[in-house]
């Protein structure tokens, strides 16, 4: 494998010769031994939670340095300004990576960051350490052969996080209403399903309960209290995102497409980033999760489930609205019926969610309201 990535790298010298003007204008150091080349380090990060192990290469696969460095941002920011010479690195998308891509980033020529599942795809070997892991990423960015992904800019990843933990804020809230029930379940108390969790009749209820245990009633008093605490919680974080100001114009442009709401409309806006990072609609649709993966071989084609491959936190919310969106609107409400007649409810919904992919998509790329071209819509 080594031979191979040696073998590579000569024809990498290339690539970088293709680039040594605008590299002489930056004003980069060169290699003195081949001339008009830059001296440049490639280096790979793997990353862990209390140390940071590297490995720096020449363009020709030469190892210049093997170590580790504390994962503390000013230790990382001494080691990187300490640099002798100009680098470009590349680490895996991991837990980590965001404080450590915007420690590194000002003292990086370029800073990427691999797609985790294809360069386990592309790496896979027997033998395995921190050590090799690094070399393989420094390899791998030497070559060119590095599987890239999208990393959001900063104040996005910072909104994104917010929405995320509301998103568990409510998780948290409909765990407690179904403890509420089970508890009612398991004490034989029969109640009003519908009306359970409205304040003035859950405490009509509490005050009726006479041959409950204590015990119960107490547990049911601290859920709904804790019930209550998450849903205030995750509705004072949605109120904050829907005004912040560099959100508030995208937000209230997307929300003009029938059906779409703030929830929708801040999960595309923070989890998609820059909407300019998809080529195609089937790129948008792919990476929300809404198409099935691809199987093809001697002219035979077979479709398998919906692919795992995708940003689950969108894929639930469009699935979610999807399956409401067409009481909302008529030209959605036909694409369902359509496919409904072609299949099941499940093929209806992910009809409709692809179609919402497609008016996100677009009023996102314009800058402008939703305004439908026709009746039947496009």
């Amino acid at each position: 494998m080594r031979c191979l990535f040696q073998c590579i790298g000569r024809e990498v010298l290339l690539v970088v010769n293709n680039r040594k003007d605008s590299q002489r204008k930056a004003g980069w150091k060169t290699n003195q031994e081949e001339p008009g080349m830059v001296d440049i380090d490639y280096i790979g990060f793997d990353l862990h939670k209390e140390r940071i192990v590297y490995c720096a290469k020449a363009v020709d696969g030469t190892v210049r340095e093997e170590a580790s460095v504390v994962a503390e941002r000013g230790r990382l920011q001494r080691w990187a300004a300490g640099r002798p010479r100009p680098w470009v690195g590349a680490m895996e998308a991991t837990l980590f990576t965001g404080w450590v891509y915007d420690t590194l980033k000002p003292y990086a020529l370029e800073l990427e960051v691999a797609h985790p599942a294809l360069l386990r795809a592309i790496v896979a070997a027997k033998k395995k350490n921190d050590a090799l892991d690094a070399a393989m990423l420094s390899d791998l960015l030497r070559c060119n052969l590095l599987p890239r992904c999208y990393i959001a800019p900063p104040q996005i990843r910072e909104m994104r996080r917010v929405l995320r933990y509301r998103n568990l804020l409510v998780r948290l809230a409909v765990q407690m209403k179904n403890k509420i029930a089970g508890l009612l379940l398991e004490t034989g108390v029969r109640y009003e399903r519908r009306r359970l969790h409205r304040k003035r009749y859950f405490q009509e209820l509490l005050t009726e309960l006479k041959e409950v245990p204590e015990s119960v009633r107490d547990l049911l008093r601290l859920s709904r209290s804790q019930f209550e605490a998450f849903q205030m919680a995750q509705a004072r974080l949605l109120r904050g995102l829907e005004w912040d100001p560099r959100l508030r114009e995208r937000v209230e442009r997307l929300q003009t497409i029938p059906a779409v709401g703030s929830v929708l409309s801040l999960t595309w806006a923070l989890e998609v980033g820059e909407v300019s990072r998809f080529r195609s609609l089937r790129q948008a649709i792919s990476y929300c999760g809404l198409c099935s993966g691809q199987r093809s071989s001697a002219g035979k084609e077979k479709r398998g489930p919906i692919s795992k491959q995708r940003n689950a936190h969108l894929q639930t919310v469009l699935v979610e609205v999807a399956k409401m969106a067409p009481a909302w609107d008529p030209v959605l409400a036909e694409v369902h019926a359509r496919e409904l007649e072609r299949g099941h409810r499940n093929r209806a919904t992910l009809a409709v969610a692809r179609k919402l992919v497609a008016y996100l998509l677009a009023v996102d790329r314009r800058q402008t309201g939703f305004v439908r071209s026709s009746p039947s819509g496009s």
